[in-house]
């Protein structure tokens, strides 16, 4: 009976984040547009969590090299290195971590700002003054989540790339201008473009879980943190899985 139960509730939460997104792509296209807010978004939703996405690019793609290595020179390829982990993190490893960092910071900040606003009446006043609550606060935010996550990921690649370069150095001199060298002539637009698209679904997935689980939050402060920390779960989930779906549409379109 119970599992009963969680189905029903599983299902009804599908079905209610399925209006909240067509709700969405209502208001996003009808004026007026809160262009001075969906720019101040951008800005706190991009550029704040530049830092901590550059120091996590840096250190994955400094330890992935370390890691590959031993590998590598035990079947005498070392000098694939470049190669390897250009591969690796661009096409799979920087998108996908960057977007659960992303997910973590932003998703979570996000249902707990618009849980807060909820349960303290704010968006409630908003709706009674005449403002559209829903445009102000979920469209700018889903859209500038959707726009900023593909440069972090840019970003963050390059930083990886650097990292390990300086990976390699640590066991042998390579300048970087060899380096580069390799990485570009091994990176194909098979590798580039799949990727940097499937970034623009993940940023919408983080941007609208969130923003659904904070504006529909309740029971009062400890609503908030449910909504923050679901907000975490369930858009980390959405990410696997339209990885697993963006691949499998890259091979088709790739091989047809």
């Amino acid at each position: 009976m119970n599992s009963v139960v969680k189905s029903r509730v599983f299902l009804h939460e599908i079905g209610e984040l399925t209006r909240f997104v067509l709700r969405f792509f209502q208001e996003a296209f009808r004026p007026r547009y809160e262009f001075s807010e969906l720019i101040r978004q951008c800005f706190v939703i991009g550029y704040k969590s530049l830092s901590l996405v550059a120091l996590t690019a840096f250190i994955m793609g400094l330890v992935l090299t370390m890691q590959l290595r031993p590998s590598m020179v035990r079947y005498g390829v070392e000098a694939q290195i470049p190669a390897m982990v250009c591969i690796a993190i661009i096409r799979e490893i920087g998108p996908v971590i960057t977007a659960l960092i992303f997910a973590g910071k932003i998703g979570s900040s996000i249902g707990a700002e618009l849980g807060s606003m909820r349960v303290t009446e704010q968006i409630d006043a908003m709706e009674v003054s005449g403002t559209n609550p829903f445009k102000y606060l979920v469209v700018t935010r889903t859209v500038a989540a959707t726009l900023m996550l593909p440069v972090l990921v840019i970003l963050a690649d390059a930083i990886s790339l650097y990292g390990s370069w300086i990976g390699v150095n640590i066991y042998e001199v390579l300048s970087f201008q060899l380096f580069y060298t390799q990485v570009i002539d091994n990176l194909a637009y098979y590798d580039a473009i799949p990727a940097i698209i499937k970034t623009f679904f993940f940023g919408f997935a983080v941007g609208i879980v969130g923003c659904f689980k904070g504006y529909y939050s309740t029971k009062g402060t400890e609503g908030v943190g449910r909504s923050a920390n679901s907000a975490v779960v369930m858009s980390s989930v959405l990410i696997f899985i339209l990885d697993l779906l963006a691949v499998q549409v890259a091979e088709l379109i790739w091989d047809y």
